[in-house]
């Protein structure tokens, strides 16, 4: 909501001062699709030479992402909770042969299936069992085990963040493009050297878009969704640092009902649950589960 609002301030607070200040938007109009064509076509050109396939299909979920928000709301960071306070609490009271019909098939866990947002992020559910799967396999060291956690989370990052940084890079290139648009147009005046002043100043006023546009996209456009972008995913990265301190907090020795409090600490301060709100969520679990 607030980029769409931010994106028509942008336009109005730019354009609306342009021709406050007397400008003619013919001039900008009459260029503008030659020059969107050799800028912005040479920048997703250029997007496409230099970006993998996975990363050139991740950026266009990229931009659903700037507009939508992060996926993860405060109900989910208590659902995470909850679920890693059910996985502890099983292995700690029943031991790890109870918990392996659910960290091998996840998906006919009735603890698993009590989180249906947390089912559809794969990262998440491979994260939690093969953790639980190294403690089953009496992997109990619990710096090893946080050093295993810690690696995966690094190269998961390290692949989510790939959008981000495309999309940067394409905007710290948008200026230069404009300004080899603006060059065109000045090799194009000066073919007409010997036309009337009129003529020329608006052939040049037409080349000089291109350098505005370049500028424009970049500073106004791009570069700010590529950093909001960038914000996106480091919030969402700090999902699955949760899951790392609430299992290393249970290897530690710790009680189920101590490790997830150790975890609710680590929730960014807008979506932490209060220490009751946490207790309700727990409490209204079934006893069966």
């Amino acid at each position: 909501m607030f980029q769409i609002i931010g994106i028509v301030l942008l336009f109005a607070m730019v354009f609306g001062s342009y021709l406050l200040h007397g400008g003619n938007m013919g001039v900008i109009l009459a260029t503008l699709p030659y020059e969107m064509m050799a800028i912005l076509g040479a920048g997703v050109a250029a997007f496409l030479i230099g970006n993998s396939i996975p990363t050139i299909k991740a950026t266009g979920g990229g931009f659903a992402k700037v507009f939508a928000g992060p996926k993860w709301k405060a109900s989910d960071y208590r659902d995470l909770l909850s679920l890693l306070f059910l996985l502890t609490k099983t292995m700690k009271s029943k031991g790890v042969i109870a918990l392996e019909s659910h960290i091998e098939n996840p998906g006919e866990s009735t603890i698993f299936n009590r989180f249906p947002k947390i089912m559809k992020d794969h990262f998440a559910i491979d994260f939690i069992c093969d953790t639980l799967r190294m403690m089953t396999m009496n992997l109990e060291d619990p710096h090893q085990v946080e050093d295993a956690m810690e690696k995966q989370l690094e190269k998961h990052h390290h692949e989510a963040l790939g959008p981000a940084h495309a999309l940067q890079q394409l905007a710290d290139g948008l200026p230069a493009l404009g300004i080899v648009a603006a060059v065109l147009g000045v090799i194009k005046t000066m073919g007409a050297i010997t036309e009337p002043p009129e003529v020329l100043g608006g052939m040049i006023g037409g080349a000089l878009v291109g350098t505005f546009l370049g500028v424009f996209m970049a500073y106004g456009l791009v570069g700010p969704m590529a950093n909001r972008l960038n914000q996106i995913v480091e919030e969402e990265g700090l999902f699955y640092k949760i899951i790392q301190s609430v299992l290393v907090a249970h290897l530690h020795g710790n009680a189920a009902q101590i490790s997830v409090e150790i975890g609710r600490g680590n929730v960014p301060s807008g979506m932490q649950p209060s220490f009751l709100e946490l207790e309700e969520a727990l409490s209204a679990i079934p006893a069966e589960a």
